[in-house]
């Protein structure tokens, strides 16, 4: 049987211990009674109890029981039953205005107190959340709004590039010199893959909020794989301004090939990204016994101390991006993938002067899939 915990704030001694020996023998857990309205909130901040039994007309202190309970509910979801020996208009009045959930008048018999809150109890967890499912409900709808806002206006500019180029090839492809074609296909090229990206990156985060990721570590040459990776950004400007170094022996390891991808290709563009044109991005594996360190550092814009708190939030950019086109995907899906991994990611930046992301993950992982249902 669930035990509760009920805080008695009465600032008439005998009454208040009257009321808490009751509720003892009930079966409640209670605390020493409160005099004063100023008590009752330090104690409910405090203690958290599962209800308040509030004298409404305290005389100790500078509040009274119906100001108490309004300053508690700011902060706090416990509900709050008056008790008050007035029974007048005015009184009842003042405490409906505070939304409790119950009221008794004293003096009262051991029956009505115990009814009054059961159902207080009963009521408010009913309410409370019922309260959080519409919260929760309001949260998803305005992320949704807001992932279709970004991800339609992600899309548009790769889609209008694709467009444009595929219009001037059709329209002036026989008078062009093939470099000049091969220039057009190249951005078509670029943007399939920008867009391809994209949609991974959803279908990834989607997969990861309904808890259905799949972890399927295989044998991987590593240094190959970074490689790789390398090359299949060639047709992008980051590329190119890429400076790969390996340390140690990185020809074995056991990761899952898939979320790598992720998160390396998510660190490498977004060093890229937010760098001034031309600046080197420094990209660095080097492989432990036990451990594979994946180091990427750039020289851009940084990222300020408060949005490092918000880094791996789904949707956040730092206030610092400007027009810099982004989703706020990339960095939530590199977290997610650490973690599978059971590894680490750290990062140290200053605005002004550069980022510096590095991801730690052990060298072999164990062939079991988690993934989650």
């Amino acid at each position: 049987m669930e035990t509760y915990t009920i805080l008695v704030v009465e600032d008439e001694a005998v009454i208040g211990m009257n009321i808490r020996s009751t509720l003892k023998r009930l079966g409640y857990q209670v605390p020493p009674v409160v005099p004063s309205g100023e008590k009752a909130v330090q104690k409910a901040n405090s203690i958290k109890p599962d209800l308040i039994l509030m004298d409404i007309m305290l005389k100790k202190g500078g509040i009274d029981g119906v100001e108490a309970a309004q300053k508690i509910s700011e902060n706090l979801e416990i509900p709050i039953v008056f008790l008050t020996a007035h029974s007048d208009p005015q009184t009842i009045e003042r405490a409906k205005a505070a939304a409790p959930f119950g009221y008794i008048v004293k003096p009262f018999e051991e029956r009505n107190l115990q009814t009054t809150v059961e159902i207080a109890l009963v009521r408010a967890k009913s309410e409370f959340a019922l309260k959080r499912a519409i919260e929760k409900e309001r949260e998803l709808n305005e992320l949704k709004n807001h992932f279709v806002s970004i991800v339609s206006h992600e899309f548009r500019t790769p889609l209008s590039t694709i467009l444009f180029s595929a219009t001037l090839l059709e329209n002036f492809d026989e008078s062009w010199p093939a470099e000049r074609r091969k220039d057009y296909f190249q951005k078509i090229h670029s943007s399939v893959k920008q867009l391809r990206s994209l949609i991974d990156d959803v279908l990834l985060l989607g997969q990861a909020e309904s808890q259905k990721l799949d972890f399927k570590p295989l044998e991987l040459n590593l240094e190959k794989f970074c490689l790789d990776l390398l090359d299949d950004l060639k047709l992008t400007e980051c590329q190119e301004r890429i400076q790969f170094v390996v340390t140690g022996d990185c020809h074995h390891g056991k990761l899952d090939r898939n979320l790598l991808t992720h998160i390396l290709r998510n660190l490498l563009t977004n060093a890229a990204k937010y760098s001034p044109n031309g600046s080197p991005v420094h990209f660095e594996l080097t492989c432990q016994e036990e451990w594979v360190i994946f180091r990427v550092k750039d020289q851009g814009i940084g990222i300020p101390l408060d949005d490092q708190k918000h880094l791996y939030e789904t949707f956040h950019r730092a206030k610092n991006v400007g027009k810099i086109a982004g989703t706020g995907l990339g960095l939530s899906i590199v977290k997610q993938a650490v973690d599978l991994h059971k590894g680490t990611i750290d990062v140290k930046s200053q605005v002004g002067e550069g980022t510096e992301f590095v991801v730690k993950l052990p060298r072999i992982q164990e062939p079991e899939s988690l993934q989650r249902s």
